[in-house]
């Protein structure tokens, strides 16, 4: 029978190599020329590879739950995560708001111009579906840094509730401006960058200095590179098509 820490390292891996290629195929839509074949399929690119890394962390999550310590023997001794409660708050629970964010975002980025001409769509079950899933991980990611006394995790589920509210906003607008659908389809999947780039630096760096998977300045730094992108080629973006309408 394969170990709880033999399936979490296979994990690991198959999660590492489907989130490098998201995190090379990301610049090339986002530097890149908009709306050329290019762009779409590095896109479509984009997003399989963020749900399927989303998936394995998932995966990864309910994995470290199961069994904390046989999944990190090498924080066995640590002063922090020797408690398997500390590794299930971090690396368990939060992992999972990540990867449901990751997903969501990544979903909803594709759905926004993918049902351009038919916006109804957008309301789907399982777009729906990951509304609330979203809401319920943010809600027991902040909960259980009350809990833990983690200003770490109750700060970042406040990502979670926001990304909801924003997707709910633009899902039942009733008649959305071509504008609004480039703006979603901006923030969603440059959000889904921000939300892989910040796990990969601050998970990742558990294996060498694990204290800095609790340092805030680790998650700050993918987060405002990524507000500022999303806040620059919104305005690049949609600036010609506000121009048409205003002639029009």
């Amino acid at each position: 029978m394969v170990s709880t820490h033999t399936l979490f390292e296979w994990l690991v891996g198959l999660h590492i190599a489907t989130g490098t290629v998201g995190l090379i195929v990301v610049w090339i839509p986002i530097a890149g020329k908009k709306g050329g074949v290019l762009h779409r399929r590095a896109g479509t690119l984009f997003v399989q590879s963020m749900i399927a890394t989303g998936f394995t962390a998932v995966a990864i999550s309910f994995t470290t739950l199961s069994d904390p310590i046989g999944t990190h023997p090498h924080l066995a001794t640590h002063p922090v995560f020797a408690n398997p409660q500390a590794i299930s708050n971090i690396f368990g629970w939060m992992m999972l708001y990540l990867a449901t964010l990751t997903v969501n975002l990544a979903w909803q980025g594709w759905l926004s111009l993918r049902n351009g001409r038919n916006h109804l769509r957008n309301r789907v079950w399982h777009n729906l579906l990951s509304q609330v899933l979203l809401s319920v991980v943010s809600t027991n990611c902040f909960v259980r840094g009350v809990m833990a006394e983690e200003p770490m995790m109750m700060g970042i589920s406040m990502v979670g509730f926001a990304t909801v509210a924003t997707n709910l906003w633009f899902i039942y607008k009733p008649q959305p401006l071509p504008t609004d659908r480039i703006k979603e389809h901006i923030k969603c999947l440059v959000g889904a960058g921000i939300s892989v780039y910040t796990a990969f630096f601050a998970f990742g760096a558990v294996r060498f200095i694990p204290e800095l998977a609790l340092q805030p300045g680790l998650w700050a730094v993918p987060l405002i590179v990524g507000l500022a992108l999303i806040v620059y080629h919104q305005r690049v973006v949609t600036r010609p098509l506000r121009s048409k309408l205003r002639l029009a």
